[in-house]
């Protein structure tokens, strides 16, 4: 849970659908330091296997968590380069 770690920043991507949360969660931890979490709130459910695969295939990050609420996920990313 977000409880483990501190979040850097949040974005709200909210609305967006495939491939929008991928897209602006690659921009947002782009341009965080190294070591900082990223909480990517969004409402669409293919977002939890996007976000997972994109982190998984990507240098550079490591996905911490996801939760699934009503209607909204939320993903915790953290840049590791």
């Amino acid at each position: 849970m977000s409880a483990e770690f501190d979040i850097t920043e949040t974005l709200d991507v909210t609305g967006a659908s495939c491939p929008m949360p991928v897209v602006k969660t690659k921009s947002a931890i782009d341009d965080l330091a190294e070591g900082a979490v990223l909480e990517v709130v969004a409402t669409d459910p293919g977002s939890m296997s996007d976000i997972d695969g994109w982190a998984s295939g990507t240098d550079g990050v490591e996905l911490l968590d996801q939760e699934e609420g009503d209607d909204v996920y939320k993903h915790y990313v953290r840049k590791t380069e």
